[in-house]
């Protein structure tokens, strides 16, 4: 493994454990500034997610529409899986709006990430 693929593994897998502890956790105290926030939130997060999948899997494979697709996958599957989490913790609740937004800040991210970086063949 080279150390790009590394380090892009270490930022996924750590970022997805931050995303797991945050789960964990009985309530998170966010000022509430307006309706739906917590939407936003998911969004602006998976958006994150969405970033550092595109880097982990395109060590993977050069194919733009198999990165979008495979980064797009993870990124909802665990989302899912979040959300299966929280209906276990005390306090929370499983939503699909919440899975929802996360999609959406995934998809998001990977609609970016192709404007903004034009696919090349090369490294």
């Amino acid at each position: 493994m080279t150390m790009r693929r590394s380090i892009n593994a270490t930022l996924l897998i750590g970022y997805c454990g931050v995303i797991y502890w945050l789960s964990s956790k009985s309530s998170l105290s966010t000022p509430a500034l307006f309706m739906h926030q917590d939407k936003v939130h998911h969004m602006g997060a998976y958006f994150l997610m969405g970033i550092l999948a595109w880097q982990f899997f395109k060590d993977f494979n050069r194919q733009q529409k198999t990165i979008i697709t495979v980064s797009l996958l993870f990124c909802s599957l665990y989302g899912a899986s979040d959300e299966w989490h929280q209906s276990f913790v005390s306090g929370r609740d499983a939503s699909v709006f919440d899975w929802a937004a996360d999609t959406l800040g995934a998809t998001l991210a990977l609609f970016t990430m192709t404007l903004k970086r034009p696919f090349r063949q090369t490294n």
